[in-house]
């Protein structure tokens, strides 16, 4: 492909969630996930990977070169051992150009009879982490309904009214969640400049397609990428990551909305081969 990318990227984003649950913790009866020292709000890479996937999922209808390996009622081994290609790395190779996410984020590819190694994606997530400590907030919840006769017998009887439920939500929350792309691991697996085009958008679009009762309101409010000339990158990453600064705003003890914050990007002498660029 001759437009693999050339550069490398950092970029910080921040999104904001209101009474929902960004990421529910299956060790904790699904309460949203919190740093145990401090209870800092914690989403992990691999959700906002799955929202990545989901829209370009949408958007391209599982079509080459833009399906999705990692999505449900694929058979993981099947889809590996039948790829064309006598040796792992041309199996390798086939996958990576047939599917967005290998050439994304990698996939390990060692299993089946075949196998195809395994793939470093040149782009990687960290987890998101709220700028403040969270809430969370737990409800029950009622329902009318019955699911069996016992239950529907009761409440004839009027032993109880109404089956009962939980829901956990954080009231509200912004997180931030630091990026990096590099142009070497984009070469092994074929990542293109359509390829990071379609991860903004993804990035900026994909609460759109994940509503649900429990997500509550998720709202994308700012992506910030650094583009450097170098391949190898002009400056470290934690050093323009600092240049992003996000405070409660004077009077504000308890955020409860993204006009809470303010947020500024110090855009004063940049290194030299690094450019800037502020979405949302």
């Amino acid at each position: 492909m001759s437009n693999i990318i050339k550069n490398r990227y950092d970029f910080v984003f921040l999104f904001d969630v209101k009474d929902g649950n960004p990421n529910g913790d299956p060790d904790q009866v699904n309460l949203p996930r919190v740093d145990a020292e401090n209870q800092q709000g914690l989403v992990t890479d691999v959700c906002i990977k799955r929202k990545v996937r989901n829209y370009v999922m949408l958007k391209y209808q599982m079509k080459s070169p833009f399906d999705i390996f990692i999505r449900q009622e694929n058979i993981l081994n099947n889809i590996i051992d039948s790829t064309q290609g006598e040796k792992p790395q041309d199996r390798q190779k086939n996958l990576c150009q047939h599917y967005f996410d290998i050439r994304t984020f990698g996939a390990v590819l060692s299993t089946g009879d075949k196998g195809a190694g395994t793939v470093r994606g040149p782009v990687q997530f960290t987890f998101s982490r709220s700028k403040d400590r969270i809430y969370q907030a737990e409800y029950s919840i009622t329902r009318c309904a019955v699911t069996t006769e016992e239950e529907a017998k009761k409440q004839e009887k009027r032993e109880h009214a109404s089956t009962f439920g939980r829901k956990a939500a954080v009231p509200y929350a912004l997180y931030c969640m630091h990026g990096f792309i590099s142009a070497i691991d984009a070469q092994k697996t074929g990542f293109s400049e359509d390829d990071l085009n379609l991860l903004w958008e993804a990035l900026l679009n994909a609460f759109e397609h994940d509503r649900s009762a429990a997500r509550g309101e998720m709202n994308p409010r700012k992506l910030i990428i650094f583009k450097h000339i170098s391949h190898l990158g002009n400056a470290r990453s934690g050093e323009l990551f600092e240049r992003v600064n996000v405070e409660k705003k004077v009077g504000v003890d308890l955020p409860r909305e993204w006009n809470d914050y303010l947020v500024s990007v110090n855009k004063k002498d940049l290194p030299e081969g690094v450019t800037l660029e502020e979405i949302l």
